[in-house]
């Protein structure tokens, strides 16, 4: 119960600086951004944003994950972390020289020709990001979450601040005459500067780990370089499918859409805004994993291992089973933080907060195949949800718009997480209390079902809905209260000893 109660901590901490970081980002970043650009636009962004966040994967190719593994080694510790920081260093560089050398291209490919700037400020954010993923890693190794959170928030910050900066303050300055602020300001680059404020803000994160490069005290090795490749390199695909099952729908979207491509980006806008505010569920999933993969690998020695990996997928049932129905119950007062004009594509709300919570879950499900050095087990079931998602997503985006890549999202995760359940309890059991599961996700869908059907029924007023919404989920938390009464029984006479 120590072990379970320490990854809770460290899950919350980690968590602080996702959370509390992208709330920054949701709360000040999309109403605003959401009013001051058009559907369109904001497609637009969303658009390159998906692509860093699909290359980033093949840039850092899980060499944090590879380091987690061979740093807790006592043969492999001494040398791990100075191998995995030169071999990404060396292919920062060369991915990043090839990629300029082709952005005339790649800018005609993408229809932005005018704006070749876009995909330069792209690269840089990809090569700096790439370039702190193992400092960051071996902040969480060496059990650091205050300096990784407050890194993290700080990247958030100047971010915002650069962003405010950019689109509110030099317009206002111009208006004013200080006419000095057209050298640094360009109208028609407005959409830029958002790409530009999160190049300013990897840029300023990068600085606090400049040591890292200067100062390792130990050597590459190229015997280990080939080891941590082989071990990652199946895990590339397994994490290449959770970026591709939540960005290839904004690309695709833009191609294969039901209408002109100005039409398909104005959808892609509405998508990724209605997208947002899922934030809560997959936040809860990244600041779970961001302390979780490093304490399975930690504590796989511990004899009550097996045990507590049950619970700590048991927990994350019930925390997402929670914020699932919470946000869907409160979707009305939720909904405000964007635009009205972005308000039309809440209807894929419902299906990506359950995707992402069999993301996590996959996440509980696939501790075995890393314990056990079988990586390649991740590669095949990673491959065969990315076959899934794809196939789907064309099939069903020409008819069903942006409808398409919520459902293929939902179908990938939850045969991902089917597939880590059943092949684990094949090569190695864990006692995960799959009943106690099932009541937590079934109650949650139930309690959904019944927001959405019953208030249709008698009224459509939002302060309704609310009303009904809150009696719902209080219904829910009473129900799991049931469920659990004799851990809260048992709790409570602890308390009052």
């Amino acid at each position: 119960m120590s072990l379970l109660k320490k990854l809770v901590g460290e899950t919350a901490i980690y968590g602080l600086s996702s959370i509390l970081g992208r709330l920054l980002n949701y709360v000040l970043l999309t109403p605003y951004l959401t009013r001051v650009f058009s559907t369109e636009s904001y497609g637009i962004i969303s658009e390159i944003f998906a692509y860093v966040a699909l290359l980033t994967v093949i840039f850092t190719y899980r060499m944090e994950t590879a380091l987690f593994r061979y740093a807790s080694r006592p043969e492999t510790k001494e040398n791990a972390l100075a191998t995995a920081t030169v071999m990404l260093l060396v292919s920062t560089l060369f991915l990043a020289g090839i990629l300029s050398f082709f952005v005339p291209q790649l800018s005609a490919l993408m229809g932005y020709e005018k704006f070749p700037e876009y995909l330069y400020i792209f690269i840089g954010i990809l090569a700096l990001d790439t370039l702190v993923a193992i400092p960051f890693a071996q902040l969480r190794l060496q059990n650091r979450p205050w300096r990784f959170a407050g890194l993290r928030l700080m990247n958030m910050v100047v971010n915002i601040v650069f962003l405010y900066f950019f689109l509110e303050l030099c317009p206002y300055l111009i208006k004013k005459d200080f006419v000095w602020i057209n050298n640094i300001y360009n109208e028609d680059f407005r959409i830029g500067y958002v790409f530009l404020s999160n190049l300013m803000a990897s840029t300023i994160t990068f600085f606090p780990f400049i040591t890292a490069y200067k100062n390792l005290k130990s050597r590459f090795d190229k015997v280990l370089a080939g080891n941590m490749i082989k071990y990652a390199s199946p895990l590339v695909i397994s994490a290449g499918v959770g970026i591709i099952n939540q960005y290839i729908g904004t690309p695709l979207l833009k191609y294969l859409g039901p209408g002109t491509i100005s039409q398909n980006l104005s959808d892609v806008g509405v998508f990724n805004a209605a997208a947002k505010i899922a934030i809560l569920m997959t936040l809860f999933v990244q600041a779970f994993n961001s302390a979780a993969e490093p304490f399975f690998f930690k504590h796989s020695q511990e004899d009550d291992s097996k045990i507590i990996y049950g619970q700590i997928a048991r927990a994350f049932t019930l925390t997402g089973s929670i914020v699932f129905l919470g946000i869907l119950s409160f979707i009305d007062p939720i909904s405000l933080l964007i635009g009205p004009d972005f308000r039309s594509g809440l209807y894929i709300l419902p299906y990506l907060l359950l995707a992402y919570l069999f993301l996590g879950l996959f996440y509980c499900f696939s501790t075995w195949y890393k314990l056990e050095d079988k990586t390649y087990f991740g590669g095949i079931i990673s491959f065969v949800g990315t076959l899934i998602t794809v196939v789907l997503n064309i099939v069903l985006i020409p008819h069903l718009g942006m409808l398409g890549p919520a459902i293929a999202a939902l179908a990938c995760y939850f045969f991902m997480a089917a597939a880590a359940y059943i092949t684990g309890r094949c090569n190695y059991p864990i006692p995960y209390p799959m009943d106690k599961m099932s009541y937590y996700l079934g109650g949650a869908i139930a309690g959904y079902f019944a927001i959405t059907f019953i208030p249709a029924l008698f009224s459509n007023d939002m302060i309704y809905r609310i009303l009904f919404g809150g009696i719902i989920f209080s219904c829910y938390l009473i129900f799991l209260l049931f469920i659990e009464r004799k851990i809260v029984v048992a709790w409570l006479k602890q308390k009052t000893k």
